[in-house]
């Protein structure tokens, strides 16, 4: 009788392997909408971690891109620029 539920339970098991699987692979319905959404959100992802390695790679290179954001904002050596007027 062991035998049996064992069998029972390996046979039960692999059914519900095949089914869920089968579920997963079933594609999705999207819109043009949807599609666009999670193409603009893992573009945008993936331009942020390689953002990030490569600040990690290339100090010089993100200072750079702060000083320049900096100079353009015109918040660029502000404090120095406050104690040389006084």
């Amino acid at each position: 009788m062991n035998d049996w539920i064992g069998l029972l339970f390996f046979v039960s098991l692999i059914v519900g392997i095949v089914m869920g699987l089968r579920a997963l692979a079933k594609p999705r319905k999207t819109t043009g909408e949807e599609f666009e959404k999670n193409v603009s959100e893992s573009a945008s992802m993936m331009s942020a971690s390689m953002n990030a390695l490569n600040e990690m790679l290339n100090p010089g290179a993100a200072k750079s891109r702060e000083v320049q954001t900096q100079l353009k904002e015109g918040r660029f050596k502000k404090k120095e620029r406050d104690e040389e007027a006084d």
